[in-house]
């Protein structure tokens, strides 16, 4: 039996390109907690769990992800078998209720050491890729229009994205309709448009803005009010051809089986760490597949770790209706792998090798982390 014998935890704090403007906070760093297990065997596997704009966003942060695996999850997995994923995750459930990007990234570590040992890509547990690489899209963030039109403009030009999701909400409705047409009017049929409103609007402001978003050419319009809004969510997507996507709605499979029994949706965004990891993640899929619901690979703005765990598990999906999202390392000023991510010709490129096929740059470590790091060994005997 290969048993885990350490766990350590670190967080990164890494500055962004420019400011990342959510309805409900400015981005400038995103700091992502990194997980690396050590086995038995001399094996290693690493992970990754991040969150956006602290806990503006969403319950967990940076620093409860990282005391929730130092404090609960690290010392009862400790002597553990490593190569019993499953059991692993079974394990954190009951440890730890919620806390789903904790989970994750020690999960992520599980997987990629199992990967490594069996020499065998992630991809190849969960029934192995199908895709060698997905569309992409690019988020325009800056909050200003002229700004955001020469971005996506540059995108095009350079075959990296041609497809863009423009973040929303913090203006008023009309004003923010205005902004998303001039953008759609500047680039044309070369590019989609779509928004992401990150629930911050009324039903009764949502009702203008996805009439005015559907008449200006957008196609899809992310999580417009709150999560616990199901009913009006319901009646937004039935009232619009404009597509209507859960995005903060969806922690993990009870709530996509809510989801998609209210007709909710119309899409799925569907994010290993809001998930709940990468099987959960996989349960999420399937239920989307089953309601005939669209699928899209969506982001917590991840390093190219997680970013490279999640291209695995969505590598291995048929039909990825609505693309993917999974841009996160380019919001960042440096990358922290030695062979970053490849994006080129308005796709991502799953990456090659054993494993989530990522390897961590340790001078970009050791240049970003916040603190020393922590440690938690297996005592003699277990």
């Amino acid at each position: 039996m290969t048993k885990i014998d350490q766990i350590e935890t670190v967080i990164l704090d890494i500055p962004t390109i420019r400011g990342h403007v959510l309805s409900m906070a400015t981005m400038r760093i995103q700091s992502a907690v990194l997980v690396k297990i050590k086995f038995s065997d001399g094996s290693e596997g690493i992970g990754e769990g991040t969150t956006i704009g602290g806990l503006s966003y969403g319950a967990e942060s940076p620093e409860s992800i990282q005391s929730a695996i130092d404090t609960y999850i690290a010392p009862a997995l400790l002597g553990h078998d490593g190569d019993s994923v499953n059991a692993a995750i079974q394990l954190m459930d009951k440890l730890a209720k919620e806390n789903r990007i904790a989970k994750t990234a020690v999960e992520i570590a599980l997987w990629d050491g199992l990967g490594k040992r069996l020499g065998v890509p992630v991809s190849q547990l969960f029934g192995g890729a199908v895709h060698e690489k997905l569309p992409v899209a690019w988020t325009l963030a800056s909050g200003n229009s002229d700004t955001d039109i020469a971005e996506a403009q540059k995108m095009i030009e350079t075959r990296r994205h041609n497809i863009f999701k423009l973040k929303i909400g913090k203006r008023p409705v009309r004003e923010d309709v205005a902004h998303v047409e001039r953008i759609k009017r500047e680039v044309g049929d070369a590019a989609s448009v779509r928004v992401d409103v990150n629930t911050a609007w009324s039903l009764q402001d949502a009702r203008w803005g996805l009439k005015g978003l559907q008449d200006a050419g957008c196609e899809l319009v992310e999580q417009p009010v709150p999560a616990r809004y199901r009913s009006a969510m319901a009646e937004l997507t039935s009232g619009y051809e404009i597509a209507v996507m859960a995005d903060e709605a969806l922690n993990g499979p009870a709530d996509a089986l809510a989801v998609a029994d209210a007709r909710a949706a119309d899409v799925f965004a569907v994010k290993i760490a809001q998930s709940g990891g990468l099987k959960r993640a996989s349960e999420v899929i399937a239920i989307g597949q089953a309601a005939g619901i669209g699928l899209y690979a969506g982001t917590m703005l991840e390093t190219g770790l997680s970013t490279a765990a999640a291209l695995h598990l969505f590598s291995t999906v048929e039909t990825l209706q609505w693309g993917t999202e999974l841009f996160g390392p380019l919001l960042l000023t440096d990358d922290i792998l030695i062979d970053p991510i490849t994006y080129r010709d308005f796709c991502v490129h799953v990456p090659k090798g054993n494993g989530i096929g990522a390897v961590l740059d340790p001078d970009k470590i050791a240049f970003f982390r916040r603190d020393g790091g922590r440690k938690m060994k297996a005592v003699s005997g277990q």
